[in-house]
């Protein structure tokens, strides 16, 4: 059986993404978030997969959820209409990771195993966010705190929660 895992970079406020975008520049998350997705299976939803830059993540298995999806799709990623289609797509993975919008993140928080949170000690503007977690069903288990700087603006936090069963 995978190991399910939720990645985010979450705001104090719990922001996530505004205009489709994330609403900092933290290139040290994005440094982590791609050495825990590498080689993983990765489930999104259709507009965080629209927003990537270059098409599908190399390196990993891009799986986009949606009910509806254009004609001439690029290549490099499966497609699933549900969650339990998406998993299916991943039975053959050790890690899958949740890697949003706000609804996928929603939806999977009752399966997920994991949650590697980037924390950005700020508040933004934003029209997604993260479903407010339970702390009571989860436990954290690693915390590493970054101070602002030349290159990172924000403090920021990387936590690891793990589910308890």
């Amino acid at each position: 059986m995978p190991k399910v895992s939720i990645i985010a970079a979450v705001a104090d406020n719990y922001a996530i993404g505004k205009s489709n975008k994330l609403p900092w520049h933290l290139p040290a998350d994005l440094k982590h978030f791609k050495a825990l997705t590498t080689g993983s299976a990765m489930l999104m939803g259709k507009r965080t997969f629209e927003s990537l830059p270059n098409g599908p993540l190399p390196n990993r298995k891009n799986i986009v959820l949606s009910s509806m999806f254009n004609e001439g799709v690029r290549e490099g990623y499966f497609e699933a209409n549900s969650i339990e289609d998406a998993m299916e797509l991943c039975n053959n993975s050790e890690n899958i990771f949740i890697i949003g919008g706000g609804s996928v993140y929603k939806q999977t928080m009752e399966i997920a195993d994991y949650m590697h949170i980037t924390w950005i000690h700020a508040e933004f503007h934003a029209d997604a966010f993260f479903p407010e977690i339970d702390f009571t069903k989860w436990k954290e288990i690693n915390r590493e705190d970054y101070s602002p700087d030349e290159k990172n603006e924000y403090a920021y936090s990387f936590v690891t929660y793990e589910k308890i069963k």
